[in-house]
């Protein structure tokens, strides 16, 4: 006599959504078993944020069937999901920075009698919650002085606390260290063997590799392939994402000869204030980047990469130092003055820093270039800001319904061309680009570093900041890097290897190979 097997733990099938003029998934499945780390992948645009928050119950499909533990479910709001024990970790963390750790964890659940809250019960629980996933703090203390990782440990204490079974982290590696990833990777596997199922969203395949045990993959919002890990390889992966072949996708930048001098920082200089005593602090930050350049930074986090570029553009003020433009010393002192100068900036986190995503896209494109497409400083000439449109839409190549189109429903690699779209349109002599493709796909990401190769070839000097080694290495012709806010290597590419520029990021030893 055969026993049968156990149903799946999650059972997605048949799932439709349409929206005016796409459908966002047609047909897909999804299968995660009892115990298991489940990879989720695919490019950006393929559906799976849709699935997700299906499954969180943020959005109902058209058509299809959802069974949990064997059984038909209707996810018919979060609550639903979370009842049932399926609970997400956004990307974008949904904490209250000024409030404890406790009341993050337990914020509309506080426990107590009535309108009144247990404070000793609250504090008591969430810390049998943090200590399980290895958080040592005290569970009062507040969010905002957390790290970025803690924070993810309180996102992951809080789903804990909700009895979950299936918990889904969407890219939660994307603003890590390498050693806070392996920390999050010994959670991640405790969490399995404490019997709950994770279903992973990553860019990054290596990750899959190391630490999931099944996959699914979606493109144009249908199912590509699914199987155990262990039976294909990255480039597998990739070819079932992206439907080519692996060498189609990789772009490169021909040597050439840059320009002058486009811009000179000289010993750039930011210090802590007691308004913000845990800023990353900037020591003598000196770098130049030619015209027709592409200048790579690399760094840990923390090695005060973001913050440079954010003094160079005038969003946070500087202590000391010279910036020059075109050899001439030039005041910044606001994103206005920058810009005046012929300086832009694509920040690290698009969605807070750069696009207004309730906006129409043609809105986000144009913001910056007004005095192009205006009238007297006043009125927009809307036949020119279509234009301007549709220009960078063609040369971009940005898939998008039209316009009007929200920019908050493009995919991140739309979103990430839009933001680049907004800046060419300024024309720009030097533009700064801050973690170019993080939460993009790969096909994306190829295409994104063959628009900053067009930059540079058409004279702009391009300064990329990077966490991911390879990228620097494929994008840039000459790469600092830096450590504690201070500059501690400078090298060519044809000179550098992931290992020299690790020691330069890490240990500090200096190489002036350029």
């Amino acid at each position: 006599m055969t026993v049968a097997a156990a149903p799946p733990l999650l059972k997605m099938t048949g799932i439709v959504k349409s929206f005016p003029g796409v459908k966002a998934l047609d047909g897909v499945g999804l299968e995660v078993k009892r115990q298991e780390i489940h990879a989720l992948l695919g490019e950006n645009g393929a559906g799976k944020s849709t699935l997700l928050k299906i499954l969180a119950g943020a959005q109902s499909p058209d058509q299809g069937e959802i069974l949990f533990d064997g059984k038909p479910v209707t996810l018919a709001n979060p609550h639903a999901a979370q009842r049932l024990g399926i609970v997400t970790i956004y990307q974008e963390f949904t904490l209250a920075p000024d409030m404890s750790i406790a009341e993050n964890v337990f914020i509309g659940r506080e426990p107590g009698r009535g309108p009144f809250v247990s404070w000793s019960r609250m504090a008591a629980e969430t810390e049998k919650l943090i200590r399980r996933i290895g958080l040592e703090r005290n569970p009062m203390t507040l969010v905002r002085d957390l790290s970025v990782a803690e924070q993810q440990m309180v996102e992951i204490a809080r789903a804990l606390s909700m009895d979950s079974r299936v918990i889904i982290m969407d890219e939660p590696t994307s603003a890590l260290s390498l050693a806070e990833v392996e920390k999050l990777f010994k959670i991640v596997r405790r969490l399995k063997d404490e019997g709950i199922s994770i279903i992973f969203v990553t860019h990054r395949l290596e990750e899959v590799m190391e630490v999931c045990d099944r996959y699914t993959v979606l493109r144009d919002g249908r199912n590509a392939g699914a199987g155990s890990v262990s039976d294909i390889t990255i480039d597998g992966i990739i070819r079932l994402m992206v439907g080519r072949e692996v060498n189609a996708l990789f772009a490169h930048r021909e040597a050439s000869e840059p320009g002058p001098v486009a811009l000179e920082v000289k010993k750039l200089t930011r210090l802590r204030t007691a308004q913000d005593p845990h800023a990353t602090e900037i020591r003598d930050v000196s770098l130049h980047v030619r015209r027709g350049e592409i200048l790579g930074i690399a760094g840990l986090v923390g090695a005060g990469r973001t913050e440079t570029a954010r003094a160079i553009f005038g969003a946070d003020p500087f202590d000391s130092g010279d910036v020059f433009v075109d050899g001439e010393l030039v005041t910044i002192r606001t994103p206005r003055d920058a810009i005046a100068h012929g300086i832009g900036l694509v920040p690290e986190d698009r969605k807070l820093q750069a696009l207004f995503l309730s906006q129409a896209i043609r809105t986000n494109v144009s913001v910056a270039a007004l005095d192009r497409i205006g009238h007297f400083g006043i009125f927009v000439d809307e036949a020119k800001e279509r234009g301007l449109v549709e220009e960078y839409r063609k040369l971009l190549n940005i898939r998008m319904a039209g316009p009007e189109q929200a920019v908050g429903n493009l995919s991140g690699g739309n979103q990430q061309k839009v933001v680049l779209a907004r800046w060419l349109a300024l024309r720009p002599k030097v533009l700064i680009v801050d973690e170019p493709t993080r939460g993009i796909d790969v096909g994306a990401k190829v295409e994104v570093h063959n628009l900053l190769f067009e930059m540079a070839r058409s004279g702009i000097a391009v300064i990329a900041i990077s966490s991911e080694l390879p990228e620097v290495l494929s994008v840039a012709d000459r790469i600092v890097t830096m450590r504690e806010g201070r500059v501690t290597g400078e090298m060519l590419r044809a000179d550098a290897t992931q290992e020299t520029l690790m020691a330069m990021m890490t240990l500090g030893t200096t190489s002036r190979a350029a």
